[in-house]
């Protein structure tokens, strides 16, 4: 073979090879799958938000026996798995008190079991901005902010979520 040829079968191969390393794309390593939680967990969690909180803040309004009572039905409807009979029970009872923040707040938790998403921020959201923005009832609002967040895949949000439940507390003052 003259030194020509070879020299051309070589830069051939050479082209042909930089084309194909050029045409592969080197594998980024995969990012492991993100655990989202189910919509119990979340519910756990904004209920263990509240339950945690021990402010010294902690409002509890006078209550319509007729919302008392439907409130009371939808928790029953909720613990039997009847989440759509809640949602109707606690719409009825924000039909007569539309501007309670708990209803508002236990509505948005109804809505996550119904995999409402947008409708649960949405509510937990109103529910935050007429409640008394501290104590157990702001920490549960906020706990629905970032868990639903999260599950949006918003972990910027889901952060400053986070912040935000921790500003609920109010320390008391300290007894000697």
């Amino acid at each position: 073979m003259s030194y020509r040829l070879a020299r051309t079968v070589l830069l051939t191969a050479v082209v042909a090879g930089l084309a194909i390393t050029a045409c592969t794309r080197i594998a980024e390593p995969e990012k492991p799958a993100r655990a989202v939680p189910s919509d119990a967990q979340m519910i756990a969690s904004i209920r263990a938000a509240g339950d945690r909180e021990k402010s010294i803040i902690d409002v509890n309004p006078l209550r319509d026996p007729g919302v008392t009572m439907l409130q009371d039905g939808a928790g029953a409807d909720e613990r039997r798995g009847a989440y759509q009979d809640a949602a109707d029970k606690l719409d009825q009872a924000l039909k007569l008190s539309p501007n309670s923040p708990d209803l508002l707040q236990e509505r948005a938790e109804v809505a996550i079991r119904l995999k409402d998403y947008p409708r649960a921020e949405q509510l937990a959201r109103k529910s935050w901005e007429l409640g008394p923005r501290l104590g157990p009832l702001c920490a549960r609002n906020w706990q629905t902010i970032k868990e639903l967040r999260f599950h949006a895949g918003d972990d910027a949000g889901a952060a400053t979520a986070d912040k935000w439940v921790k500003q609920c507390h109010v320390e008391g003052v300290p007894r000697y």
